[in-house]
């Protein structure tokens, strides 16, 4: 009956898709509904990256889908396949979430994407997520390790929410049922852009900043219910420690020199295995999707070849003649060769001994 359930979900929401994205509800255990959306051939998950991205508070999945069709990341998304998620009730133009209803924690949103992998018979994932979506994704990493491949983690927060988190947290109020507060929204401006919001940072490095911030506080006021997302807002600000040291996949972190959690991101990686570990600081960037796509791109492309990801593109600056002269490295830098029988996507076929947890492996530093 519930497989029944979902599936007439997913039926009914494709429709609703552009042409490049498919649309599905899964219902899970404890979550409820969440609203997921497929860019990409899944039957071909087997031969392409697979991507299982979760977003950050004041928006939804449209903000990976801008990204991941921003035009640096045409090679990667050509042979890939990207799982977006909206947390319960922040797809576009959402109803209020029914009365009664137990908005999860982190930690129960994390372990329930294990759901939609299921629902969709997806094996395992890289793991791309921003802010909170982070957070979440971390989680989900922590408790089915078998099921993560690699997770890249934007201003992702281990520790639980902080005096000022907690300040914030009283200090937030919604006046009204249809609106957010002026200091909801300043809060969100800032957890999302950091200092990219004093004017004078904007003049120094992006003219469009202001733009962007208008462009985010419209989406803020239209398209978002703003009581579903105080739910999320507050299950960000009341989230608990959260440790790294034991997970067992590679992770990159990335953070934006002007983002308000720089120095929480770095205190994190501190803690963790180099070996398994690696740290991206982005100059002159508060919210990196944005003021700095190519960067992040690139970081995403050499981190999954060292995953044995996406080996067929080539890195910007080097020939794609000499790349595919025949010669290549696997994901633990051996030299190997290009058989001439080997598809493009046939070469890019995810090594999956990486989900080994007996063994350590070792990945190649990002620059």
């Amino acid at each position: 009956m519930a497989a029944q359930k979902r599936k007439s979900h997913a039926q009914r929401g494709s429709l609703l898709c552009p042409a490049s994205e498919r649309k599905f509800v899964v219902n899970t255990d404890r979550s409820g509904d969440l609203y997921v959306y497929v860019e990409g051939d899944i039957a071909q998950q087997q031969k392409r990256a697979v991507f299982l991205t979760v977003h950050d508070l004041g928006c939804n999945h449209t903000s990976f889908h801008d990204f991941v069709n921003h035009p640096c990341m045409s090679e990667i998304k050509e042979r890939s396949v990207f799982i977006h998620i909206d947390v319960p009730g922040h797809a576009d133009n959402a109803p209020n979430l029914y009365d009664g209803f137990q908005f999860p924690s982190l930690q129960t949103l994390g372990e329930d994407l294990v759901t939609v992998l299921d629902f969709l018979h997806v094996k395992y994932v890289v793991g791309l997520g921003e802010g909170a979506g982070a957070n979440v994704l971390a989680r989900f990493a922590l408790a089915h390790p078998s099921r993560v491949l690699g997770l890249i983690l934007i201003n992702i927060t281990g520790s639980a929410a902080s005096v000022l988190d907690n300040f914030k947290n009283k200090f937030l109020s919604w006046r009204g049922k249809e609106e957010v507060s002026q200091s909801a929204e300043e809060f969100l401006v800032y957890h999302k852009f950091g200092n990219m919001v004093n004017e004078q940072l904007v003049n120094e490095t992006n003219a469009d900043k202001d733009k962007v911030i208008e462009e985010f506080l419209k989406r803020l006021r239209g398209t978002l219910n703003p009581r579903n997302l105080k739910l999320y807002v507050n299950s960000f600000l009341t989230r608990k420690d959260i440790s790294l040291k034991n997970c067992k996949t590679d992770i990159l972190l990335i953070t934006g020199m002007l983002s308000p959690y720089a120095s929480v991101v770095e205190k994190l990686y501190r803690e963790l295995d180099k070996e398994k570990a690696t740290l991206l600081r982005i100059e002159r960037a508060g919210d990196v999707l944005v003021d700095a796509p190519a960067k992040v791109a690139q970081s995403i492309l050499l981190f999954c070849k060292g995953l044995g990801l996406l080996t067929s593109i080539t890195m910007p600056g080097v020939e794609r003649q000499r790349t595919f002269s025949g010669e290549s490295f696997d994901s633990q830098g051996h030299p190997r060769r290009l058989s001439r029988g080997m598809s493009m996507e046939e070469y890019d076929k995810p090594n999956i001994r990486r989900l080994s947890l007996t063994k350590p492996e070792q990945q190649p530093p990002i620059n």
